[in-house]
């Protein structure tokens, strides 16, 4: 029997086990490439930084194996499926936005950016806002393409933000730390803008108080016209002829006290060229002698639609003296005349607009004695002159004030003007005898009636609360405080049109304004001044004769 070759026979067997051997080599090959490829797609990014001796090895290590952990993968890939297509509302909304995460990122690195510039680290501050701009681009062309940001896009970014907000970490810019120098910086701000404030109130206040050039001028030219134009004087001893209607209770009758000639011409002016009877309108004027001799020329040379015009001047007031009248009797008191001309006594700590001489003028506390300078009358209505006059007042004098001696518009349904804004309720006699939530009244537009204010003495009510206030304990500022509690209890309120406040200090609805009867120019920025309020000064100029000779003169403009 013949033997068959035997490598023959085992020919099938290698060839099968080679097949095998080259397939599972083949397998294993592009196994590697695979985890290869694998391993460059989830390589870390480079960091942002270049000093490389910030972060240890192992605490990089540490974040590498988070980010390129297999949770973090499926993550990243569940994001970039859910983050395509949705609006931006969705966007922000999504937890796993990519947009969200950049943007809180940036909100904290900006923070960390004046941190590290005040701690004079200028390299990390560079560093961070650098990335800074990274993410914003980011955003900005996502924003232009109007396509949410992918994981695969802001990933990088997201790293490199991380790991220089966890540098930020090791360099102690924790919240603790950012709390702490963000409440020293406003702290220290709020210094500084209370500096400021104080001074640009005492500017403010030095500003108002001036007198400008102009009207300077006016006074000294009336004042020359007046001794040297006999004319003139003998036109106003002929207005003396028509005394009777100084008297007339059947007319109607009105009163400024002001050492200010073109702000009385103005409230004079508007008045007759709005009233319906200009011919029973009297104005009774009260100044100081300084300003007597002008203010007498001034109404003497121009004619006011036939209004009656009366002036006198304070001084000729006998009974105005320091036994009578609290104000006087504590101008002899040195330390009020410290408090008030010097300010020494508080160290400065009371506002400047608190020790301004002018509340000490009688002309500006006569007004709680009209019933003395004019005996005969029944009712007056007050003025002051910073107000215009848009409408006829005429009906004023037929408001019942309901056996009240003032009336007046309150100021309490705009702002938070109540009994407690001006009086001092530690005070026991204020907290006793005063709600401290009772409304507060405007003056500067009054009606009077003076029959009821003699027969409840409301002027001996006025001395009591002046005397009780000798160390300003109860108040501070001005008349309107012995005002609220001189009628408390004796104001009628009047329609809040019958007089508009606010044109010297803030905003007034156009509305308001064009509804007013009186608009008040209460405030420093007074019309006649360079700080006044530019808006508001056509309702004031469109009174005044700018054509006037003295005026162009004077270059009052």
């Amino acid at each position: 029997m013949r033997r068959r070759n035997p490598s023959l026979l085992r020919q099938p067997r290698r060839r099968y086990a080679n097949l095998v051997w080259l397939a599972l080599c083949g397998f294993v090959i592009l196994l590697f490439f695979i985890v290869l490829l694998s391993k460059d797609n989830q390589r870390t990014s480079r960091p942002a930084t270049t000093q490389a001796n910030v972060f240890n090895d192992h605490v990089r290590f540490t974040k590498l194996l988070i980010l390129s952990s297999p949770f973090f993968v499926v993550q990243t890939s569940f994001r970039q499926e859910h983050t395509l297509g949705l609006n931006v509302t969705e966007e922000w909304l999504s937890p796993n936005s990519a947009t969200r995460q950049l943007n809180d990122q940036i909100a904290l690195a900006k923070s960390l950016v004046v941190i590290a510039r005040e701690s004079n680290n200028l390299q990390f501050a560079w560093e961070l806002s650098a990335q800074i701009r990274n993410s914003q681009i980011l955003l900005s062309n996502a924003a232009t393409r109007r396509i949410p940001l992918t994981i695969s896009e802001s990933e990088t970014a997201i790293k490199d933000m991380a790991l220089l907000l966890y540098q930020a970490n090791q360099l102690h810019y924790d919240s603790a730390t950012m709390i702490m120098r963000l409440k020293a910086k406003i702290q220290s701000l709020e210094e500084q803008m209370s500096v400021v404030t104080d001074k640009s109130s005492k500017y403010g206040q030095i500003a108002a108080e001036e007198v400008p050039k102009g009207l300077y001028c006016l006074g000294v030219q009336l004042t020359a016209e007046w001794f040297r134009t006999p004319s003139i004087q003998r036109k106003r001893a002929e207005t003396k002829a028509s005394s009777w209607k100084l008297e007339d209770n059947s007319l109607h009758h009105f009163c400024v006290f002001s050492d200010n000639i073109l702000a009385t011409s103005v409230v004079v002016n508007s008045t007759a060229i709005n009233s319906r009877n200009p011919d029973k309108v009297v104005f009774h004027l009260v100044t100081d002698e300084v300003n007597y001799a002008p203010m007498k020329a001034w109404f003497s040379m121009n004619d006011f639609r036939g209004v009656t015009v009366e002036v006198q001047k304070v001084e000729d007031f006998s009974w105005l003296n320091a036994s009578y009248v609290p104000v006087l009797k504590q101008l002899q008191d040195s330390d009020t005349k410290n408090y008030y001309f010097s300010g020494n006594k508080d160290e400065r700590k009371t506002p400047i607009k608190f020790r301004n001489p002018k509340y000490l003028s009688m002309l500006n506390h006569l007004r709680f004695y009209i019933p003395e300078v004019y005996p005969a009358l029944k009712k007056v209505v007050f003025l002051d002159d910073d107000v215009v006059v848009q409408k006829d007042l005429s009906q004023l004098f037929s408001i019942d004030l309901n056996g009240n001696v003032n009336g007046a518009v309150e100021t309490c349904m705009e702002t938070f003007h109540r009994y407690h804004k001006y009086l001092n309720y530690s005070h026991p006699l204020i907290k006793a005898h005063f709600d401290p939530d009772a409304c507060g009244w405007a003056f500067g537009m009054n009606v009077f009636d003076l029959v009821e204010w003699r027969k409840r003495n409301v002027t001996g009510i006025y001395h009591y609360w002046q005397e009780k206030n000798i160390d300003r304990t109860l108040w501070k500022l001005g008349t309107l405080p012995p005002g609220l509690l001189t009628f408390y209890g004796l104001t009628e309120p009047l329609d809040p049109s019958w007089h508009v406040l606010g044109l010297g200090y803030t905003n007034v609805e156009p509305k308001l304004i064009v509804k007013g009867a009186v608009l008040h120019y209460n405030g420093n920025s007074k019309p006649w001044l360079k700080i006044g309020i530019e808006k508001y000064k056509p309702f004031w100029e469109k009174y005044i004769d700018f054509h006037h000779r003295i005026l162009q003169h004077c270059n009052v403009h």
